[in-house]
């Protein structure tokens, strides 16, 4: 690592977060690496391990898979790579093999951002990096999707990956990852910081799905650069109760017609708190940007539904929106939708709305037989249904499969 990355992050070890809650990382036990047997193939890992990745769309069988990646605690477990259109690795393996690769780490996403990151850089100076390592070379186009998956079975641990995936000029990915906790763990933190760099022409479709125990706190550290005629779609979803998370990816648009969508689906559940939103900075000429986000909060959850799009270029586009459904008294819902235009022929808009099911519905509902509990569980699931746009049919049908998983307790 970089002696002045080493310095930012030493500088930034107390710094707090911009928006959530502060977290004592004292709290938690920094986990050794190598803890965890290796394994080679994702159907050897522990049957209850397999049964969790299943719920967030991590297939053990792989099964239509480019590629899979496993992490318990900071052990990287399990790497297995069939194509050839892709590579995925650990980032301990990556950062041996290719020596180019310390050019990229800490560019998208700054060591002295706050405290999490500062944490992530120093441990990774100590103990080596953990995470993963994904590249398309230039021009390759995979059509099964990568997965990944960062699971947390120990009590009290804190997880540090730093995970970086860069897609080579004109080539294409797409990537599945699933984040979760073992059913026994009752307090834990994930800290996962990520770097994205799309080169010109690349593109990628990058699907999250968390599922972690209801005493986690979860601080994801997320960065994008957009290069010219290059596009990013982000979905994600987060159905199931968690005690904190505080994540705001952003990304740079800097490249000219360059694209970034951002899809997210909340559910909000017993006390649970959600700030959540994306980031775009438009800085390319013809740049465009679209942010999508469905929330529902129930019990006494709190969600933040952030947004900003930043217009800093000619000719650029960007539209924010988020809509929300407040199910209970006790529950909140928070939407803070910012545009800034710095620049001529901009062209930015949001609509933001939350606010409760509509009587009439469930009543139409009602006359059709069905109970008050299931009409109203069945116009949440419907709100939250939403497209999920720029995949391929097959990946399209299983985000759908996904989310109708993940919608089961709402």
């Amino acid at each position: 690592m970089l002696q002045s990355t080493l310095e930012r992050a030493k500088k930034a070890r107390e710094k707090k977060p911009l928006y959530g809650e502060d977290i004592d990382l004292e709290k938690f036990i920094k986990e050794e690496a190598g803890e965890h047997e290796r394994v080679d193939k994702a159907t050897e890992v522990p049957k209850k391990v397999q049964d969790t990745l299943l719920k967030v769309g991590v297939d053990p069988t792989e099964k239509e898979r480019a590629g899979t990646y496993i992490q318990m605690d900071q052990s990287g477990v399990c790497t297995t790579c069939p194509s050839e259109n892709v590579e995925i690795m650990g980032m301990n393996v990556a950062v041996e093999k290719y020596g180019w690769l310390k050019d990229y780490m800490w560019k998208a996403v700054a060591p002295d951002a706050d405290k999490f990151t500062a944490q992530t850089a120093l441990r990774e100076a100590e103990e080596g990096s953990s995470g993963y390592f994904i590249r398309s070379p230039p021009g390759a186009i995979e059509t099964f999707p990568l997965q990944a998956c960062m699971f947390i079975g120990d009590q009290n641990v804190m997880q540090n990956v730093h995970n970086v995936i860069i897609a080579e000029e004109n080539s294409e990915l797409h990537i599945i990852t699933g984040c979760a906790t073992g059913a026994d763990v009752s307090s834990a933190l994930h800290v996962g910081v990520s770097e994205f760099y799309l080169k010109p022409g690349a593109k990628i479709t990058f699907t999250m799905v968390h599922n972690w125990a209801e005493q986690v706190d979860v601080r994801p550290r997320t960065g994008v650069m957009v290069g010219d005629e290059a596009t990013y779609i982000s979905n994600y979803i987060l159905t199931s109760p968690v005690r904190s998370i505080q994540s705001y990816p952003t990304a740079y648009c800097s490249g000219k017609n360059s694209k970034v969508l951002f899809q997210s689906i909340l559910g909000g559940q017993k006390d649970s708190i959600l700030d959540m939103g994306s980031r775009v900075l438009l800085e390319g000429e013809g740049s465009r940007s679209e942010m999508i986000s469905r929330a529902v909060s129930k019990d006494q959850s709190q969600i933040y539904a952030r947004g900003h799009l930043a217009g800093r270029a000619r000719n650029v586009k960007g539209h924010l929106e988020c809509h929300g459904l407040v199910l209970s008294d006790d529950s909140m819902i928070y939407a803070v939708p910012e545009l800034e235009g710095s620049a001529s022929e901009v062209e930015m808009s949001h609509e933001a709305a939350v606010g409760k099911i509509a009587e009439e519905e469930v009543l139409y509902l009602m006359a059709r037989g069905l109970t008050e509990k299931e009409a109203a569980s069945m116009i949440v699931r419907g709100f939250l249904s939403m497209d999920i746009t720029g995949l391929p049919q097959e990946l399209a049908d299983e985000t759908k499969r996904m989310l109708d998983m993940s919608l089961k307790g709402m």
